[in-house]
């Protein structure tokens, strides 16, 4: 089949370009210059549109997006869990989702997904490639069978850690952290066993007909990204981005569509360097970031970690972040964890895209600031970026406020139509400012 990179180099629009355009408000045609260019992607498996997928744009041009991981694993497989968490993300604003299920029927957890999931929906196929056997039995003909299953059943982008490389491993004898991407480490540990080189990078361009039949989109993984911010930007980590820059080359060539994916834990003045980095070596490929968090010490608190670091990424240079959730590092996220990390990204990729300009996106904050300052609540919780927990707030300070004063507050949206629980009637700066204004304006 012809895929929207080959369509895009041919200059032709299609449906799915037009799709992203209305929803970003941009032009087409510009859609369709960013793809032909490799700088903007849409994940969009030609067996997902079909039924129920609506296509997401990513790229520079189009605001940052948000992807949610969720899944099963050896502990823990309720796919009616994972069903849950999905739609929690997704109310939550979650531009995509990732199945990273490791436990119980991986097929069927993703059959169910998919079937009640219209967003970009990625896998990382090495770990069905794994269930149920030793790393060291795998081969190119059970990898591009389990590939081919999960192409068919309508994933839309597949992260594939072919970046990878044999020499590469004696980079890490310095790290503090090592290998800490889950396929990273088995593809490590099967090079090593073998002593050959990472079956991904040798059967790549296998992967790029199999990718290019279906449209699917490559996730280039960073198997070697660092996991504290001591391994950051390092030997290991900067040899396997040349790499997938080469692997970026190769597969846009073949017709398909490719995002780079980056770390990590990066300290904050190293992160405008690696997005750069990124964009120079992979020749502007939208970048994929796990975060990155920007220090080490916060478990319980790493999506806030994440969105200090998601912000600036997302200004230098990303244009797809990778939620965190205050679980992360501790234990399989819940449902609470999964809307938790999702709002934290959505703040942090809200925000770079106000710092960078992008057309209309500060209009929101402003409509939120005019019912803000007018007191007008309804809209002032309808405009926030999660009207469930504002919402909930607001109803605790009324009720806090009628346990109080009930004689002054019953009956009000708040304590008073001119005045909030913050600060009271006498020192609400909000009531005070309308009478300043009043005054200055008679004068």
């Amino acid at each position: 089949m012809t895929t929207q990179l080959q369509f895009a180099r041919a200059g032709e629009i299609t449906d799915v370009i037009k799709s992203v355009a209305r929803d970003e408000n941009v032009d087409a045609e510009l859609v369709r210059k960013e793809i032909a260019a490799g700088r903007l992607v849409i994940p969009a498996n030609s067996l997902h549109i079909k039924t129920n997928l609506r296509p997401v744009g990513i790229g520079r041009i189009l605001r940052t997006k948000i992807n949610a991981n969720i899944g099963t694993s050896s502990v823990s497989s309720s796919v009616e869990t994972e069903i849950e968490k999905m739609k929690v993300a997704l109310d939550a604003g979650a531009d995509a989702i990732m199945d990273l299920s490791t436990g119980g029927d991986l097929d069927d957890t993703r059959e169910k997904l998919l079937a009640q999931c219209p967003v970009p929906f990625g896998t990382v196929p090495i770990y069905q490639v794994i269930q149920n056997r030793n790393v060291e039995d795998i081969n190119e003909k059970i990898i591009l069978q389990t590939i081919e299953k999960q192409a068919k059943q309508g994933v839309d982008f597949f992260t594939i850690h072919a970046g990878v490389l044999k020499e590469h491993l004696p980079l890490l004898e310095t790290r503090l952290g090592g290998i800490v991407s889950r396929g990273g480490a088995l593809l490590a540990k099967w090079m090593l066993y073998h002593n050959k080189q990472n079956p991904l990078y040798e059967m790549f361009d296998d992967l790029c007909a199999l990718m290019a039949e279906y449209d699917i989109c490559f996730s280039l993984g960073d198997g070697l990204r660092p996991g504290c911010i001591a391994d950051a930007t390092d030997k290991a980590q900067i040899a396997e981005l040349k790499t997938i820059g080469e692997l970026t080359a190769r597969a846009q060539k073949a017709g398909c569509q490719v995002m780079v994916e980056g770390p990590g834990h990066v300290p904050f003045d190293q992160i405008k360097f690696n997005m750069e980095i990124e964009q120079e070596i992979c020749n502007g490929a939208p970048f994929y970031v796990l975060g990155p968090l920007v220090t080490d010490i916060a478990p319980g608190y790493d999506h806030i970690t994440s969105a200090i670091g998601g912000t600036a990424a997302a200004f230098y240079g990303a244009s797809f972040l990778c939620y965190v959730t205050p679980r992360e590092h501790l234990g399989l996220p819940n449902v609470d964890d999964v809307r938790a990390g999702v709002i934290a990204s959505k703040i942090a990729a809200h925000a770079a895209d106000i710092a960078r300009g992008l057309k209309g996106a500060a209009q929101r904050d402003r409509n939120l600031s005019i019912a803000r300052f007018n007191l007008d609540w309804k809209t002032h919780i309808a405009e926030s970026l999660d009207p469930q927990t504002a919402g909930r707030m607001h109803d605790e300070a009324c009720k806090a406020a009628n346990a109080s004063a009930p004689s002054e507050a019953e009956g009000s949206d708040l304590p008073s139509a001119d005045y909030c629980s913050m600060c009271g009637k006498e020192w609400c700066s909000v009531r005070i400012n309308k009478e300043i204004r009043e005054i200055n304006f008679k004068k």
